[in-house]
């Protein structure tokens, strides 16, 4: 699968936000939890990122919120699974949070998913768990 990680801009987010809603796994219980103009401050902080294919269609995206150092999403359209999308953003965003001086990153997914598996495969280590009985896990990044 040819695809290419680009910087989010502000045309990209309806995109971004129709892939969040489409999605099998840690879907959102409250879909008005996030909007379209949540991506916003994170597109113009310049901390979200695009998988966009050879026909500039988004095959996925991820944000992260350098306010508190924690990945805010990594979703790959559930149609785009299992093409190294997900690895590519993932390790995009790793590289932009060390380059940004950033010691560690956490995050939050649902237990028993394969974004739990993905996210140990890359070296996250679980650290606990939310309120809400997610995994929190850890990337030392130093």
């Amino acid at each position: 699968m040819t695809f290419r990680i680009e910087a989010a801009t502000l045309v990209h987010i309806p995109v971004m936000h129709a892939v969040r809603l489409a999605v099998r796994e840690n879907r959102l219980s409250d879909p008005a939890r996030i909007t379209e103009e949540s991506y916003r401050r994170y597109v113009v902080a310049g901390s979200a990122w695009v998988a966009v294919g050879a026909d500039r269609a988004v095959l996925g995206f991820a944000v992260v919120d350098r306010t508190n150092a924690g990945v805010w999403a990594l979703f790959v359209h559930p149609d785009r699974e299992g093409g190294g999308i997900g690895r590519a953003l993932h390790d995009t965003l790793l590289d932009w949070a060390q380059r940004q001086g950033l010691a560690t990153l956490w995050l939050t997914t649902a237990p028993g998913t394969r974004a739990e598996q993905f996210y140990l495969n890359a070296g996250w280590r679980k650290t606990g768990s939310s309120p809400a009985g997610e995994i929190r896990f850890e990337r030392p990044l130093r």
